[in-house]
């Protein structure tokens, strides 16, 4: 997910409050996850597609879409297909691709939508940026509200506990001649990352902050919202979920 602002120019200190406001925005967010594996995600899409053996044009939404990739993916799938994304710029670029079953809105995810949906995907957490705690369930009682008496929603999230248990707390990545000085910690709840870098003689700084939401905070938020947890993977293969080593906490719910 992430948010619709210009990207930051002069000092570049970004607010800590709303952090995905501005980084999500600037084209160093996507010059840095560039080599994210989509072969990998790709294969996740169709074995989740197959294990909820969604119908032949399904309506689907991919709930924090960025620019569009998984969308575009789906909708290849043969599935009628809507992006949803707080970010003006990524709705923009993700546009370029639109087509007669696959299309692309600027969306706050605590708001559901008037139409309903036979699938929702949240990938690739995108899920426990809010600085209000009460956002994540504001955000899983709208994704609710906005699916079909049929319809399953899916969120991939980090396995929290495996995520702390092999945190590198500094590394540099260079991708296109910049060097990303990266650190992580956890404080007060929540994953940090400090990025710091600089590109044409200016220096810049953003934070990553998400909420280390375990399996456990899931079923309480969930219950909360009337939600039924109905699976639970661990891998986008989906294997078993394992607290200690699984990479990943999908979860499955209506």
């Amino acid at each position: 997910m992430s948010a619709a602002q210009n990207p930051p120019t002069e000092n570049q200190q970004q607010s800590p409050a709303n952090w995905y406001t501005s980084w999500f925005d600037t084209p160093y967010y996507h010059i840095l996850y560039k080599d994210r594996n989509y072969r990998e995600a790709q294969v996740f899409m169709d074995n989740l597609t197959h294990y909820l053996n969604l119908p032949e044009k399904a309506k689907v939404l991919d709930l924090a879409c960025g620019k569009g990739r998984h969308s575009i993916y789906l909708n290849q799938l043969g599935f009628n297909v809507i992006g949803a994304d707080l970010s003006e710029n990524s709705i923009a670029e993700a546009r370029k691709n639109s087509n007669e079953t696959l299309h692309f809105k600027v969306h706050d995810m605590r708001e559901p939508f008037e139409e309903k949906f036979d699938a929702i995907f949240n990938l690739f957490t995108s899920f426990g940026y809010f600085e209000n705690d009460e956002d994540n369930l504001t955000t899983l009682k709208a994704i609710k509200e906005s699916l079909s008496e049929y319809g399953f929603a899916v969120i991939d999230f980090m396995n929290v506990n495996q995520v702390i248990d092999t945190l590198v707390p500094e590394e540099t990545k260079t991708v296109e001649g910049i060097d990303f000085h990266i650190k992580r910690y956890v404080a007060e709840g929540h994953i940090y990352k400090e990025i710091d870098f600089e590109d044409k003689g200016q220096k810049f700084h953003f934070t990553e902050k998400v909420k280390a939401l375990t399996l456990k905070d899931f079923e309480e938020l969930m219950e909360e919202a009337g939600i039924y947890l109905l699976d639970i993977f661990g891998d986008y293969k989906l294997k078993k979920f394992h607290k200690t080593d699984s990479e990943r906490l999908i979860m499955i719910f209506k």
